[in-house]
């Protein structure tokens, strides 16, 4: 049954290519996973504060490997899109310990250009604007360069660090999401918000 509009984003658009190095306002950089990274990924994983938010844990650096390769492997199924957050200066080949964080397009729907901007920060590097810098990134390039039509971000209500990235990365608050997410503590409501591509070319 054929769809009577075409895709928006051409299948083969991002696993045609390499995945790509974005820079980051303020010296930093996205660049791809690297099975390298895992011992970042382990302490990551050990954070409460990320496990509070991301309900995952990681306990072994054989099991970060893992992820770091699902992680790879979404690209090519172009069905998500995973960064490292560094600071240039080790070199993009260093042993993981230049990682200060990750964001990643997730749940892509290439048909009508939809996808969720999802993150995290390492202890040390919290408070100097790396998400917020790292989102913003990630969002013009899916609007400039890949043509994503709307970027979706939720958080818990709770998180009250999220809320304020959102708002500084432009992602509009449209609602909440009643018993969106099942955290650790119970059922948690969630603020969901967006940034579409008709925001960047007004800006």
């Amino acid at each position: 049954m054929p769809y009577l509009v075409p895709p928006l984003i051409p299948q083969g658009r991002l696993a045609g290519s390499a995945q790509p190095l974005l820079p980051v306002a303020g010296d930093l950089l996205l660049r791809p996973w690297q099975p390298t990274d895992a011992p970042a990924v382990v302490a990551a994983f050990t954070d409460p504060a990320i496990q509070r938010w991301h309900v995952r844990r990681a306990d072994s650096v054989d099991e970060a490997r893992g992820w770091i390769a699902q992680w790879q492997g979404a690209w090519h199924a172009e069905s998500a899109a995973h960064w490292a957050v560094v600071r240039p200066g080790a070199g993009a080949d260093a042993a993981g310990d230049n990682v200060l964080g990750r964001v990643s397009l997730r749940s892509m729907n290439l048909g009508i250009g939809l996808a969720e901007c999802a993150y995290w920060v390492l202890p040390a590097a919290r408070g100097t604007g790396v998400a917020a810098r790292a989102v913003d990134a990630v969002s013009r390039w899916a609007f400039e360069t890949i043509g994503f039509e709307r970027l979706e971000l939720a958080h818990s209500v709770a998180n009250e660090s999220s809320c304020r990235v959102a708002h500084k990365c432009g992602f509009v608050l449209e609602g909440t999401r009643r018993r969106g997410h099942l955290h650790t503590d119970g059922w948690h409501d969630m603020h969901v918000h967006a940034r579409v591509r008709a925001d960047d070319a007004e800006g």
